[in-house]
């Protein structure tokens, strides 16, 4: 299979947060079949229709050669090894990660809706997505109207953020 791009939201709100951020980008890099990641900034959100701490939200841009719902039953390996558990929507959890878009690809199966559909009304998507992403509309119009659409909600970069460990650089 051809290399694809992917995009992933990242998003933690129990626990350490931003470590377990960058654990999971350790582990998303580290898959096989990604042969390629990069990080937005990381920044810090406040539940949107949810209780709860704030939150820490990335994205990551990927290539892959993982078909889409192989990479969203990775996705969901490393979730659950940072102790995911589903059940109520929206609360909070100790990592969340959200296959947002597939090399353009539309679906709806059970399991996956592709591209993500609620990802153009959040900013802890946006926001970040915008640091990786060319200026493809998603659904029609700009990040830049979509984020002015989004402008009530809460979302402010931080300093934190994730480097590849040593070894990933190389190795490659």
């Amino acid at each position: 299979m051809a290399n694809a791009t992917a995009y992933i939201g990242l998003g933690a709100n129990l626990g350490n947060a931003v470590q377990t951020i960058r654990d999971a980008l350790d582990e998303i890099d580290q898959r096989q079949g990604v042969h390629k990641c990069d990080c937005s900034a990381f920044f810090g959100s406040a539940p949107l229709d949810a209780p709860g701490p704030h939150y820490i939200n990335a994205v990551a841009r990927i290539s892959t050669t993982l078909a889409p719902l192989n990479l969203l039953s990775a996705l969901q390996q490393i979730e659950l090894g940072h102790g995911r558990v589903r059940g109520v929507r929206n609360a909070p959890r100790t990592l969340d990660l959200d296959l947002l878009w597939y090399d353009g690809i539309t679906a709806t199966t059970p399991t996956l809706i592709l591209p993500h559909p609620r990802m153009i009304q959040r900013a802890f998507v946006l926001r970040p997505l915008a640091q990786l992403a060319d200026s493809r509309p998603l659904q029609g119009q700009s990040l830049e109207a979509l984020l002015a659409l989004c402008a009530d909600q809460q979302c402010e970069a931080l300093t934190e953020g994730w480097v590849k460990s040593p070894q990933r650089l190389t190795a490659r």
